[in-house]
């Protein structure tokens, strides 16, 4: 039997039946706390929040006791069905009106089963005969329904919650839909503005070749002598004109070549070829920088099968860019490439140099777009700032990758890991 005290209406005109009633509870040992009224229009007002006076049935020695309960919720109404004024479906329209949601019993006299299923269709939990009523059954009738209603009001209020929530999410959906489209529009702008630079920028670059092309070759022209020979002084200045001209040349390209990438234009090319010679032949074409600064370039080859498939431009550009960096930051010392297979699918190249070094907040800043380590107007090295983002990309679109291992004043290590087959 539950320990929790209970608050019951009990609407009937018979005082036999309300102290059957009374009697029966207390010995089911049910805590109740009653509030008797003889009609129905009693009832109604009983109802109301002003005028409860509970009278409590204790587990022993039953005695009436007066209770002020002024704004009282009731937890049960025991209702018989044949009241003086009113019948006991017009009596439960009327509790409706009052908007009060509570579990009502109906008792029922001989032969009135047929209304009280009619009375249970209108709402009541439940109905027992007056002729039957046994203190087992009339506690457990009252508990089932008071249990089964607070049932049905959590299920209710947490429905209501529900309801709630998803409307929220709703207007938040609403809410991110339009954030998205506003999105998608901005992407769609810039986008168009980002092909539009891209498309500037390998115009550009095409148009300026040319004219670079053409200069560069008159001053190879020039410093041949030909057809008249030229004074030192003359042939210095040619060389300058041919040194700027060529470093203006590397510049286009790397932004050409920038460009190409970042339209998507520029494709992987796979074919076998000896990496061997190729690095060999690559750093033999870079050797004269490093003789211009008196450093020793050197090479460690360490393959047993030289031959892979990938793309043979995208490795010298990558070797090519990592040797002329090192040689451009190192003032001192040497320049190393080494060439080693990690394990039987992928070979690795690296490149250490001597050279100033990279502080470790730097590291993943020199691999974006026109980023170097030194940014001030008053560096010493020049450059587009674009060789190590190309070299990046390179790596990625040959289905490798590319690391850093530096320190600033202690030189720097370039290592690149890639596949020795393309995967297409």
């Amino acid at each position: 039997m539950s320990e929790e005290q209970f608050s019951i209406l009990l609407v009937d005109d018979d005082e036999v039946d309300r102290l059957t009633v009374k009697r029966a509870l207390k010995k089911a040992g049910l805590r109740a706390l009653l509030i008797e009224a003889k009609k129905g229009a009693e009832a109604i007002t009983k109802l109301q929040p002003s005028g409860n006076n509970l009278v409590p049935v204790p587990d022993t020695n039953y005695s009436s006791q007066t209770v002020d309960s002024t704004n009282h919720i009731f937890d049960l109404i025991l209702l018989d069905y044949r009241l003086p004024d009113i019948d006991g479906l017009h009596l439960i329209a009327k509790i409706k009106e009052l908007n009060l949601d509570l579990p009502l019993i109906v008792l029922t006299g001989q032969g009135d089963e047929e209304l009280a299923v009619e009375i249970m269709k209108a709402g009541a939990a439940d109905y027992l005969s007056k002729a039957k009523i046994e203190p087992k059954s009339l506690a457990k009738a009252i508990e089932n329904a008071i249990r089964i209603h607070r049932a049905e009001q959590a299920v209710r209020l947490a429905n209501q919650r529900l309801r709630a929530s998803n409307e929220l999410l709703v207007l938040k959906n609403q809410e991110l839909e339009r954030q998205q489209q506003q999105i998608k529009l901005q992407n769609i702008k810039l986008q168009e503005s980002y092909n539009l630079k891209s498309e500037f920028l390998a115009t550009m670059s095409h148009e300026l070749r040319t004219p670079m092309n053409a200069i560069m070759g008159f001053s190879q022209l020039l410093l041949r002598q030909y057809p008249d020979p030229l004074t030192e002084q003359q042939q210095n200045l040619v060389r300058r004109i041919f040194n700027n001209s060529k470093s203006l040349l590397d510049m286009i390209n790397e932004m050409l070549d920038f460009s190409k990438i970042e339209a998507g234009k520029l494709e992987v090319n796979s074919q076998k070829f000896d990496l061997n010679y190729l690095v060999k032949l690559t750093v033999e074409e870079l050797r004269s920088l490093a003789i211009q600064k008196h450093l020793n370039l050197a090479v460690d080859i360490q393959l047993e099968d030289q031959f892979i498939i990938q793309d043979l431009n995208f490795v010298k550009r990558t070797l090519i860019n990592l040797v002329s960096n090192a040689i451009k930051f190192t003032e001192a010392g040497e320049v190393k490439v080494k060439v080693w297979s990690t394990d039987e699918t992928k070979v690795a190249i690296s490149v250490t140099d001597t050279g100033i070094g990279i502080a470790p907040e730097d590291h993943e800043k020199i691999f974006q777009a026109f980023r170097q380590g030194d940014q001030s107007f008053t560096r010493k090295h020049s450059g587009t700032g674009l060789g190590l983002a190309i070299t990046q990309s390179l790596v990625k679109m040959m289905g490798g990758k590319i690391s850093l291992d530096s320190e600033l004043g202690k030189g720097a290590t370039f290592t690149v890991e890639i596949p020795r087959k393309y995967d297409v």
